[in-house]
């Protein structure tokens, strides 16, 4: 289960570069760096895409002016529907990283899956954002599920 202090395990995701899919070892990506990392349960979701991945585009510039090097959204999804979303919400102009968790197999790892067979999700994300120093969690903020509140973007930034 995430937690502040922890070490966030490595997992292999994937980011739909201009070649076709490709992987991502996210130890190697955390490492060394300061990193934002929110996830969600699906792109195009109501307020995954109305709320909380905007939350973020709004305060990009504000992340990287407290020294963040990147910020990873990660949703289980397949890759082509991240890159999708990324072209089609800005997130990928605002220079977002989103990520697909395709096999759920980071969410697994780090405790925070849940379904909600009602509207189709099955092993999917809890809503959480987190930031990582060199891959250790420092700050962690997890909604409860259905809600948008305390991983938004200006949320997390407000604990920095």
């Amino acid at each position: 289960m995430l937690s502040i202090g922890c070490k966030l395990p490595n997992a292999t995701v994937l980011l739909k570069g201009d070649d076709g899919p490709e992987t991502v070892e996210l130890a190697d990506r955390l490492a060394g760096r300061k990193v934002v990392l929110f996830a969600l349960p699906g792109a195009f979701t109501p307020t995954c895409d109305s709320a909380h991945l905007p939350s973020f585009i709004r305060t990009k510039a504000q992340f990287d002016e407290k020294g963040v090097d990147e910020i990873i959204c990660i949703s289980v999804n397949d890759v082509h529907v991240m890159k999708l979303w990324g072209e089609t919400s800005g997130a990928t102009e605002a220079g977002i990283t989103l990520l697909a968790d395709a096999d759920s197999s980071f969410t697994r790892a780090v405790g925070m899956e849940y379904s909600n067979p009602a509207v189709g999700f099955f092993d999917r994300s809890k809503r959480y954002a987190l930031v990582a120093e060199d891959g250790v969690v420092t700050h962690l903020m997890i909604d409860e599920p259905g809600v948008c509140s305390v991983s938004t973007g200006e949320a997390l930034l407000a604990e920095l």
